[in-house]
């Protein structure tokens, strides 16, 4: 008992005090006792109503809205008349045909074909070929040489689409033969033409694949094997492979190229007669770059690296060339300002060369062009919709740049092309400045027009001139669909002055030798065709219309003016 009435005594005292407390507004210091330790409970919990009810009598209640439509009759004689579709004029589809045969007649006993085929296995596969043939009888005025060429091709192909990629497999031949005609008259008659046969063949074979990717860090890669050869006992090998990929670092994408390529090819001798040329390398080089897009300005920045080893001398060297360019839109598609800075390892080949000049001895030194690099800046846009421009300034520096130049006619020949009329390839630095303009005209849909010119200055390091290399060249196009059935069209080409060097060796060792000036020479051609149905149209051509007895090559005249005329078919399987 004494101890309940302690602790009554002692919680009255305490709510007496904190009573006072609450008046005086401060906190005393106290020291309390705890008899019974905390027992701590949890109470029940219960959800909160989202409308909760209000016992309330002022509470407003919600009225009943109802909604009603006041209908009011109106008198009306408005009877709407039926619609009716207008009409519109439909353009007739064209037919598109997957295959086509062309054949053409002319002059100079001139055969020109081509065949295109393309079948469609299945939904996925397809096969297809290509063949052409071009071929003259010749009859150029005041030779003493055949001129007659002939140069046939046959590709074919196979391809395949799948979910992920597509892949392409091709391969082809290529016969050739020309005539080393160009014989320098000025020294040489009917008894050297008589013991001189200016034929040879060139012969080429290809096979090769690629292959596309979709939605990959791999976005294609392709291979190549070509063989190359003559019929006096020359031949090349050529293989090339590469690759390109992107590959996202920190947010940003490089794409990337890899390539590889490889030469290997000889001659039995040299133009003297006395030493076997051989040659050879391997190329391995990576080129990677980054775009950057900024507003109106889009820039390229990359570097090309190449490994090249020359396999013939047991040589190795690595080449680092800029691979940079970029354009920003000054007035939308008015004007854009571009620029750039670019260089690479060029490999040269007797296939290359044999191609752009068809009468080169089989007795070349072969080596690889380095770029060393090549600046460009220039501007272009569309002065209106129909109307486009593009002017560009270049300079450049090349390092054994590949100059064609006329082979010396030697006292005493041994083999048809040491008359004088063939070529051979020497190499120089050359530094090179151009400026070049283009314009493009799209009228309308029937008509077209193209106008583009370039000029050259070279600087030679040890050549006294840049061989065979025009100071100006010029191209004009223009077609014009005149009506459904009626095309017509020109094309006209400017080539400048080129220099040239004739030499004729004279017996004791002395030889005569000739600056040449080669003239510039404009070469007009047009032509024009009909249409008769979908399938079959008929055309005719008429090349060198000026008639003009140029000379592409020192001593080479072309074929004067020239008419041809044929048909070409349309179809499908």
């Amino acid at each position: 008992m004494k101890i309940k009435f302690l602790i009554f005594i002692l919680t009255i005292a305490s709510s007496f005090s904190f009573v006072n407390a609450q008046e005086k507004d401060t906190i005393a210091d106290q020291t309390v006792n705890v008899i019974k330790p905390y027992q701590p409970t949890i109470s029940d919990a219960f959800k909160i109503k989202d409308n909760p009810k209000l016992n309330d009598s002022n509470a407003v209640k919600k009225k009943e809205i109802k909604y009603n439509i006041f209908s009011i009759p109106v008198a009306s004689t408005f009877t709407p008349a039926k619609g009716k579709a207008a009409t519109v004029d439909k353009a007739k589809a064209v037919k598109l045909y997957d295959n086509y045969a062309s054949l053409g007649v002319g002059t100079y006993t001139t055969i020109l074909g081509e065949v295109y085929l393309n079948h469609e296995l299945s939904r996925d596969e397809n096969v297809g070929g290509y063949f052409s043939h071009h071929s003259s009888q010749g009859g150029i005025d005041d030779l003493l040489l055949d001129d007659n060429f002939s140069k046939t091709k046959l590709n074919a192909y196979y391809s395949k689409s799948l979910r992920d990629f597509s892949w392409k497999v091709d391969g082809g031949i290529d016969l050739q033969t020309y005539n080393w005609y160009g014989l320098p008259q000025d020294y040489f008659g009917e008894a050297e033409a008589n013991v001189i046969d200016p034929k040879h063949n060139f012969t080429s074979f290809n096979i090769g694949g690629k292959i596309d990717f979709k939605d990959a860090i791999l976005n294609d890669a392709s291979i190549r094997f070509r063989r190359f050869g003559d019929d006096r006992s020359s031949g090349e090998n050529m293989f090339g492979a590469n690759t390109n990929f992107e590959v996202a670092i920190r947010d940003a994408d490089i794409d990337a190229e890899v390539f590889l390529e490889g030469i290997a090819g000889g001659f039995d001798t040299d133009y003297n007669g006395v030493d076997e040329l051989n040659y050879g390398n391997i190329m391995f080089g990576v080129a990677p770059s980054y775009q950057l897009i900024r507003d109106d300005l889009t820039l390229n920045l990359g570097v090309r690296l190449t490994y090249l080893n020359d396999t013939e001398y047991n040589k190795s060297k690595f080449y680092f060339h800029p691979n940079v360019d970029a354009s920003y839109r000054l007035v939308d598609e008015l004007l854009i300002a571009y620029g750039g800075l670019k260089g690479e390892v060029i490999q040269n080949s007797y296939y290359q060369f044999a191609n752009e000049n068809p009468f080169v001895s089989p007795t070349l030194a072969i080596v690889p062009t380095n770029q060393q690099f090549k600046a460009f800046v220039g501007v272009k846009g569309k002065l209106t919709n129909n109307v486009s421009y593009n002017v560009r300034g270049n300079y450049g520096s090349e390092k054994d740049k590949a100059l064609y130049k006329s082979n010396a006619a030697v006292a005493t020949p041994t083999e048809d092309y040491q008359y004088g009329n063939s070529f051979g390839i020497v190499y120089d630095n050359v530094t090179t400045f151009s400026v070049s303009g283009e314009l493009n005209v799209d009228v309308n849909r029937n008509f077209s027009l193209g106008i583009k010119g370039e000029y050259f200055a070279y600087d030679m390091k040890d050549q006294a001139q840049a061989w065979n290399l025009p100071d100006l060249e010029a191209s004009i196009f223009v077609d014009y669909q005149i009506s459904e059935q009626w095309f017509a069209g020109a094309s006209g080409y400017f080539v400048g002055e080129r220099k040239d060097e004739q030499i004729v060796e004279m017996l004791f060792d002395t030889a005569e030798v000739t600056r040449v000036s080669l003239d510039s020479y404009f070469d007009l051609n047009a032509h024009v065709g009909y249409k008769l149905n979908d399938q079959l149209s008929f055309f005719a051509k008429a090349n060198n219309i000026f008639n003009q007895d140029y000379d592409r090559w020192l001593n080479f005249p072309v074929q004067g003016i020239q008419f041809l005329a044929g048909a070409t078919y349309q179809f499908d399987f």
